[in-house]
């Protein structure tokens, strides 16, 4: 039986959520029935080392994601993929018009974002006129799927929900013989939040947020980093806020996840965001803001987390001390997202569509 070459398309350059998941489709697939082969622009900081040797990797060697298509479409024309899979809403994107130029290759979009929040340039939200030349676009949550429907015209049954997946055994490993940060003091209740360190994820409303629990023995704890940094780190100096704490990036952010007295999300919109996931994972509860992006379809209120409006600052400030004074269920919180988002459940569904198109 010949194997259908599926082609996976990536920037790279980070190894954030989307990047995550094509890692773990890539590393699961039935290699006597598929012929993975992945294109980055370029491998700094994709782990392709760690990938399965079945996959063969490819390195355009650019940096702007527009003139990607001047290198991927002669390859797709060339090589004649059986599928080829985008999974960056930008590269999907500027794809998309090309599409009715390969009549042999089915093209499969994984849409990263609730577009209309995340999508603001005209020159790239043009391109979406396009979208229904895909075979099946993948959406990650309810409010995605609303939004290419309600705003970009997308035909319903071009899309397809798949949620994220969680990998527990990857987790566990990460949280094998793990200590408690050093920098959770006894006596305190600790916060943890974790995101890139722009505008969407909200960091500045969670700092706004921590002026009003000064008076509290509660630490807040961000990983992660990003364009704003500097803005916030001036921001918590200005809010002369010594309740928090900046870690930047973390190579092994588990252990304060699974220490912490409680996980917030701030963000402003999400696509279907896999830190809240993995939070769930380690067993600890959290607490969102009420955004678009899938939040709904996570939180399962009182029994692995609670929603609230970040931007009533002294609201959302009670509801952290009302859910500190709590106890919570950490088996519970773990099976309400393994029970959801295994990686077995979710890459069942990917496998699916890749044997359909």
């Amino acid at each position: 039986m010949r194997r259908k070459k599926i082609y996976f398309i990536l920037p790279g350059l980070t190894f954030g959520g989307a990047e995550r998941i094509i890692f773990t489709i890539l590393n699961h697939l039935d290699y006597e029935k598929f012929q993975p082969k992945l294109i980055l622009f370029d491998k700094i900081g994709f782990p392709v080392n760690e990938l399965n040797k079945n996959v063969e990797v490819q390195e355009l060697g650019i940096e702007r994601i527009r003139y990607s298509i001047f290198k991927i479409l002669p390859m797709i024309w060339k090589e004649k993929p059986d599928i080829v899979f985008s999974g960056w809403g930008e590269i999907s994107a500027f794809l998309s018009p090309f599409i009715p130029f390969f009549k042999k290759t089915k093209f499969l979009a994984r849409e990263t974002n609730v577009v209309s929040q995340h999508v603001t340039r005209k020159e790239i939200r043009f391109f979406y006129k396009f979208y229904n030349n895909y075979n099946k676009i993948i959406c990650q949550s309810d409010d995605m799927m609303n939004d290419l429907v309600e705003n970009f015209k997308i035909k319903k049954d071009k899309l397809i929900k798949i949620n994220n997946p969680v990998d527990f055994n990857f987790i566990e490993e990460k949280l094998e013989n793990a200590t408690k940060p050093e920098s959770y003091r006894e006596g305190y209740k600790n916060v943890v939040a974790i995101g890139n360190l722009s505008e969407r994820k909200g960091f500045d409303n969670l700092l706004k947020v921590f002026v009003k629990l000064k008076q509290h023995k509660v630490l807040l704890h961000i990983l992660g980093d990003g364009r704003d940094r500097e803005m916030l780190h001036q921001m918590k100096q200005n809010l002369e806020l010594e309740n928090v704490i900046f870690y930047g990036v973390q190579k092994n952010p588990y252990p304060f996840l699974k220490f912490a007295d409680l996980f917030v999300l701030s963000s402003r919109y999400e696509g279907f965001p896999n830190v809240l996931l993995e939070a769930g994972a380690c067993g600890t509860y959290a607490l969102a803001n009420n955004c678009k992006g899938g939040i709904h379809e996570i939180i399962q209120p009182k029994i692995n987390g609670e929603i609230s409006d970040i931007e009533n600052h002294e609201e959302f400030a009670t509801k952290i001390l009302e859910i500190l004074e709590q106890n919570h269920d950490s088996e519970a919180i773990k099976n309400s997202i393994q029970s959801r988002f295994s990686k077995e459940m979710i890459l069942e569904k990917y496998f699916e569509v890749f044997h359909q198109v």
